[in-house]
C-alpha cells in the first residue's frame, strides 16, 4: 500500500462517536496511540478520507494546527467481538486501510464565539474557501480547543469535484472558477483579513506542495474512475495527477476568495 502516512494496526475498538453522521469510532493502535477512526466502509465512502488527508496536509502547510493522521489497518477479527450490530457491519465493511486522526484528550469542541487572532481565523477561512469546504458553520464548527490552541478538524466535505468523477474526470477550470459563499462560516468576519493575507498565504502552496500532499493518500482509497469518453479506467497515478491539476487550477484564480476575484 503506497502512502506517506504512518501505518498503525488497530488493536481495540473502544467506542463509537455517534454525533458523526458516518459513525466514526475511537480505537487503540499497536503504537499505544488512541485515534478517531474514520471508516472506509461508511456511507460517504473513501473520497471523504481522501479529502481529509489532502486538506489536512494543506492546513499544516498554512500554519494551522490539525491532528496527526495515520492509516489504520483494521482486521476482520475485531468485528467478532462487537455486540452492536450496526458497528459490527461497519467494521466488516472497512477491513483494511482506514483513516486515523490523533485523539486529543481533554479537547473540547467550539460551540460559541471563538476567541482567536484575526490572522488565524483568516487562514482558516482562506483554506475553506480554497478547498470549497461547506462544513464549518456555527451549527457545525469542526474546531477544537486543546491546551488553549485552536485546531481544525473534519475536512471531508471539501473538494466536492471528485464526487462527480463517476462519469470521468471533469475540467479543473470549472472548479477553479467556482465561487465560495462565506455566509454562516465561523470566521465570516475575517474575510477582509483573508484577502489582505492572500499573497502571504498562497505563497506557501505550489504544484510541488500539492504533489507532496496528495502522495500521502493510500492507493486503495483512490477508486478507479472511467477515462474520458469511456476510455480505460484511471488508476491511482492518474488520479493523483488529477487532484494536483485541480488544486493548481484553483490556486491560479481568486473567484473563490470572498471579494478577491481577479
Amino acid at each position: 500500500m503506497s502512502t506517506g502516512l504512518p501505518l498503525v494496526t488497530v488493536t481495540r475498538y473502544v467506542t463509537p462517536l455517534r454525533e458523526g453522521g458516518s459513525l466514526p469510532g475511537v480505537v487503540e493502535g499497536d503504537d499505544l496511540g488512541t485515534y478517531v477512526c474514520k471508516f472506509r466502509g461508511a456511507g460517504q465512502g473513501a473520497k471523504v478520507l481522501v479529502a481529509e488527508v489532502i486538506v489536512s496536509g494543506l492546513a499544516t502547510r498554512l500554519g494551522l494546527r490539525t491532528p496527526r493522521l495515520v492509516v489504520l489497518d483494521l482486521d476482520t477479527e475485531l468485528a467478532r467481538y462487537e455486540a452492536d450490530e450496526e458497528v459490527q457491519d461497519l467494521l466488516n465493511a472497512s477491513v483494511g486501510a482506514n483513516l486515523g486522526i490523533d485523539f486529543l484528550p481533554g479537547s473540547f469542541g467550539v460551540d460559541g464565539q471563538v476567541s482567536t487572532a484575526d490572522d488565524e481565523g483568516a487562514r482558516v477561512l482562506w483554506l475553506d474557501a480554497f478547498a470549497a469546504n461547506v462544513d464549518r458553520s456555527w451549527r457545525n464548527p469542526n474546531l477544537l480547543v486543546w491546551h488553549g490552541d485552536l485546531w481544525v478538524i473534519d475536512h471531508g466535505a471539501s473538494l466536492y469535484f471528485h464526487h462527480g468523477w463517476a462519469g470521468g474526470v471533469t475540467d479543473p477550470a470549472r472548479f477553479a472558477a467556482q465561487p465560495w459563499d462565506p455566509s454562516g462560516h465561523v470566521f465570516e468576519t475575517c474575510a477582509g483579513r483573508a484577502r489582505e493575507l492572500d499573497d502571504e498565504i498562497s505563497a506557501s502552496l505550489s504544484r510541488e506542495v500539492f504533489t507532496e500532499v496528495v502522495a500521502d493518500v493510500p492507493d486503495v482509497w483512490l477508486e478507479a474512475v472511467p477515462g474520458a469518453d469511456g476510455a480505460d479506467q484511471l488508476g491511482p497515478g492518474a488520479l493523483r495527477e488529477a487532484y494536483v491539476d485541480f488544486l493548481v487550477a484553483r490556486l491560479g484564480t481568486r473567484q473563490w476568495l470572498p471579494g478577491g476575484a481577479r
